[in-house]
């Protein structure tokens, strides 16, 4: 039997508690064995001065979860062609890990522009996605469809670019992100111009 693997894709720039919920959540509260987190290059629809360099995210991604076996982080986008898409990725991913059931992590708010995803109908015609909620937007017309279940993570009002601004202040934001990648920006002077 395959492995069932989710794939949370992001920028986790910085990974903060709310990342480490949703994906402790799926993993414990659903049918996944293990959680994957992949770091998304710069997309070009975002500002990209306030962007750690890739190298650094990645570390950052890693700090969070080295003592945990059930999450694994992958820099795969990183090299691949600009812009990468979704369903290159997991394309790439099912060759490589045949003996694994890739399933795809993500939160309500994508649904808005979901039509506009490259293949769009193909990650729902091979691909499982599992949905959390996000204040504020719903699955709309894919709330039935069979490769969508829907599940309740709970919620934080937490996002990288609050921490971002907090930081740029000199708020202390410590108990938002894993301990050790606290320590890791504070060392590091991240996000603090």
């Amino acid at each position: 039997m395959k492995q069932k693997t989710g794939l949370f894709f992001g920028s986790f720039n910085p990974i903060h508690t709310g990342h480490m919920i949703v994906a402790s959540y799926m993993r414990e509260f659903t049918d996944l064995d293990q959680v994957w987190f992949l770091l998304s290059p710069q997309n070009p629809l975002k500002d990209k001065k306030n962007l750690l360099a890739d190298h650094h995210r990645l570390m950052l991604v890693k700090t969070a979860i080295e003592d945990d076996s059930g999450f694994m982080v992958s820099d795969i986008e990183f090299k691949m062609p600009k812009p990468s898409y979704t369903i290159d990725t997991l394309t790439w991913l099912s060759e490589k890990y045949p003996d694994k059931e890739l399933v795809l992590i993500t939160g309500t708010d994508i649904f808005s522009n979901f039509h506009k995803w490259k293949n769009y109908q193909v990650l729902l015609e091979y691909y499982s996605m599992y949905v959390y909620n996000r204040p504020g937007y719903d699955v709309g017309e894919y709330s039935n469809h069979p490769s969508v279940k829907l599940f309740n993570a709970p919620l934080m009002e937490i996002s990288s670019s609050f921490i971002r601004e907090a930081i740029r202040y000199k708020k202390d934001v410590r108990y938002m992100m894993p301990a050790k990648v606290w320590q890791y920006i504070r060392e590091m002077h991240f996000y603090e111009k």
